[in-house]
């Protein structure tokens, strides 16, 4: 998964947030207990969905247990999760990470182009791939569809003019298989079918919202890049963004889940806000970028009104639906080796995000400036107290309070 749901203590009320944190934190710890230490490296905030979502669909709260004090977490002590949910997120996330890290070795991606680097992370993806594997066995998980994962993109990334939904389809598939298996899990399996339908909203998503997010990036390198191999723009884009997260809120709606709260503000709230931070960011890039390189004298209104999908104007840029430089126009689509450490960097900065509680801050990151305790994801934040006219403090869809819901932070 590609960590589009990172909610913040603005985002989610002092209830919710303890929650989702608690979770966090188990899986953080079922990775630890079962897997060793280095196994924590694959925590990820969208792995815990499926945990999340087997303990929605329970009438109750789900075991916990209480945490010692954690440096991630400030020194605090915590009540985690610890579930048939909980291993089955640690279970999906070593899986991905696994097919994630032997994709990067196999393209020979920045450092991994060096054979010691490539031998060394070849080897642990097959540790992560076989415990994942094993834990999956254990819970009656079928994980063919996430270990299959990476091998069915790369081969639809080498197909000649493949079309974007097709290319998101081993990522939905995947995301499917796993949310499907929480109703097996939480024993609701009339909801499996909704469930399945929300996983291919989610991961159809989060495929493209990373598309967005690396175009500029992909271009600058020649990497591949689903938006300029299709030949999508932005504005297709984000028309296939809106249809993937009503697709989505339809099926979390479809769900019988007497606990909705956080699994609603993760999948319908946070992705939708996922989308208009990526396509905020990915439309400056892409006018700054236009301004810098335009000649003098014509401002940027063509820029984009060239090579369709690709923002070049025309005669510049990639050939449409290859996303390879100029001069390879016959080329067929290929995935050429990326000249930067930019996979390592992203994984390096996502683990310190994301195993610091937030702690660490890339340069990119608004909370970077601030301080240490306002750094710190798990402090909280008391949504009450900073609204001030609110009883109930689940923060509705302009990201204040007052939806309604009765989370118990009043």
């Amino acid at each position: 998964m590609f960590g589009i749901v990172r909610p913040c203590r603005h985002v989610l009320c002092k209830g919710l947030y303890a929650d989702w944190l608690g979770h966090l934190c188990g899986l953080c710890l079922a990775l630890r207990d079962e897997h060793g230490h280095l196994s924590r490296l694959v925590t990820n905030y969208d792995g815990l969905l499926v945990s999340v979502l087997t303990e929605g669909q329970s009438p109750a709260s789900t075991s916990r247990r209480r945490a010692a004090p954690c440096a991630l977490r400030g020194f605090k002590s915590a009540d985690v999760a610890q579930s048939e949910g909980v291993r089955l997120a640690a279970s999906v996330s070593l899986l991905l990470a696994a097919g994630k890290v032997s994709d990067h070795v196999a393209d020979g991606d920045g450092v991994y182009a060096r054979r010691p680097v490539a031998a060394g992370a070849a080897r642990l993806a097959g540790r992560w791939s076989s415990a994942g594997t094993a834990m999956a066995g254990t819970l009656g998980f079928d994980p063919a569809p996430l270990t299959s994962a990476a091998g069915r993109q790369a081969l639809l990334e080498r197909a000649p003019a493949p079309g974007l939904r097709e290319l998101t389809g081993p990522t939905q598939d995947a995301v499917a298989a796993a949310f499907g298996h929480t109703a097996v899990l939480a024993g609701k399996p009339h909801n499996r079918e909704a469930l399945e339908a929300a996983g291919r909203g989610f991961g159809r998503l989060a495929h493209l919202i990373d598309a967005v997010e690396d175009l500029a990036g992909d271009r600058a390198s020649g990497a591949y890049n689903p938006l300029a191999a299709t030949g999508t723009g932005l504005e297709e884009a984000r028309r296939h963004c809106d249809a993937a997260h009503a697709e989505l809120r339809a099926a979390v709606d479809e769900l019988d889940l007497p606990r909705p709260a956080l699994t609603r503000a993760l999948l319908v709230r946070e992705t939708g806000h996922a989308v208009s931070r990526a396509f905020t960011t990915a439309t400056a890039t892409a006018t700054a970028t236009a301004t810098a390189t335009a000649p003098p004298g014509t401002g940027t209104a063509g820029t984009f009104a060239g090579t369709p999908g690709t923002g070049h104007p025309p005669g510049t840029g990639h050939p449409p639906g290859t996303g390879h430089p100029p001069g390879e126009p016959g080329a067929p689509p290929r995935r050429p080796r990326k000249q930067d450490p930019g996979g390592l960097l992203s994984l390096v900065c996502t683990t310190l995000t994301c195993c610091t509680c937030g702690l660490y801050r890339p340069a990119w990151d608004e909370e970077r400036d601030s301080s240490c305790c306002g750094r710190f994801d798990c402090s909280g934040w008391d949504c009450c107290g900073n609204c001030g006219n609110c009883t109930s403090c689940c923060p509705g869809e302009d990201g204040c309070c007052c939806d309604g819901c009765s989370c118990g932070c009043d």
